[in-house]
């Protein structure tokens, strides 16, 4: 597949609100992505914002932006900007998403969509009443293994779906000489439920059917850390947590975060058990799927490994000849390069609708959690 020459294409000019690891991944995958896909379009690295004017105007060099900027509402209020992108710590999305979408700018959200639900709530209802295409940062749906896993779901190929179960585990959080910063401020970086758990409640929902019900318990072990003066700061957000959730389908589920988990990096994983079969998926194989189906020959008996990077599974065309494999950085680009090629009319998926829907069960858990009992998710 061709596309148009690059000099034909229309220019889409980006904003990026916030230089960390999200800015950096966001701006790799607007500039690989007519590298990789057939666009109609080219995306422009117009600006990148940052609190600190050094850390910006390096990121800005280094990733390729025209201009940089120590306040994001320079960005939004840009004419020349298309797309507003904002990679900031949770507690910060909805008054840059109300500010974007008032400016009639399309909007890019990193997950989870708010650090509360109310917030949440403000964010989708500005994209809406002001009429602006949205999306929200699931990346990992855009893997191609875990994409190929949601097609054969969805083809019935493993039948009805009885059960799933999901866990993201990571050791960032076990030194307890870990400075207080705003990962462990609840109003800034949110809940581990919010921010871990956000990713794989997407990929519940979106495999599965709605979660109609959780029942959760979280733990936080270090209680209160440093600051670089020496204060010392109340830890107010969980370090591990763990739910029993319930799908509108009937299919049951099991999940767990946790940063507390030595020489755990960034392991998640995600299964789903059906009437006729299994699927598993890793994320330290990212290029593989594990499929056992009933109506094996049951002298193979067991689960056969799918090396997710045929020409005929989601993504892998694009990509490089089977048996090299994608990395992280390919769900950005195959996001982004979704995004652009239905720029200016979408739709675009996921959208801040899924951010509210996945903040709802989110804090249906951190409820639970509180009440210790069983929460219905509303809405």
């Amino acid at each position: 597949m061709t596309g148009p020459p690059a000099g034909t294409r229309r220019p889409v000019r980006i904003g990026v609100i916030g230089y960390g690891a999200m800015g950096k991944a966001h701006a790799y995958g607007y500039t690989a992505a007519p590298v990789i896909r057939a666009l109609s379009v080219t995306p422009v690295l117009a600006a990148i914002s940052g609190r600190h004017a050094a850390g910006v105007e390096a990121a800005a060099g280094k990733l390729g932006f025209e201009s940089w900027t120590t306040d994001w509402r320079e960005i939004v209020e840009r004419r020349d900007i298309d797309i507003v992108d904002i990679c900031t710590p949770p507690g910060t999305h909805t008054e840059i998403v109300e500010a974007a979408a008032g400016a009639g700018k399309a909007v890019v959200c990193e997950k989870p969509l708010a650090a509360s639900l109310a917030d949440a709530e403000s964010a989708l209802a500005a994209v809406e009443r002001n009429g602006v295409l949205n999306a929200i940062g699931f990346n990992y749906r855009r893997l191609p293994a875990v994409a190929l896993m949601h097609e054969i779901v969805a083809s019935g190929e493993i039948g009805e779906v009885l059960l799933w179960r999901g866990s993201w585990l990571s050791d960032e959080f076990l030194d307890p000489a870990i400075a207080f910063d705003w990962r462990f401020d609840r109003e800034m970086g949110a809940t581990t439920i919010a921010d871990l758990g956000s990713h794989l409640v997407d990929l519940a929902e979106w495999l599965v059917s709605p979660v109609d019900a959780v029942c959760a318990q979280s733990a936080t072990f270090t209680n209160a850390r440093s600051q670089p003066d020496g204060e010392s700061v109340r830890v107010r957000v969980d370090e591990a947590s763990s739910a029993l959730l319930r799908f509108e389908s009937g299919a049951r589920g099991v999940l767990e975060v946790a940063r507390t988990c030595a020489r755990r990096p960034c392991d998640f994983t995600v299964e789903v058990n059906g009437t006729r079969g299994t699927l598993v998926f890793d994320y330290s194989r990212l290029n593989e799927l594990r499929l056992g189906r009933v109506a094996d020959d049951e002298h193979l008996y067991g689960m056969r490994t799918i090396r997710a990077e045929h020409p005929s599974h989601p993504y892998a065309a694009d990509w490089w000849a089977i048996g090299q494999g994608v990395g992280y950085g390919a769900s950005f680009v195959n996001f982004f390069g979704d995004l652009l090629a239905a720029w200016p009319d979408g739709p675009w998926a996921p959208d801040l609708a899924v951010g509210l829907r996945v903040q709802r069960v989110c804090d249906a858990m951190e409820r639970s959690v509180g009440e210790r009992r069983w929460i219905d998710v509303v809405g």
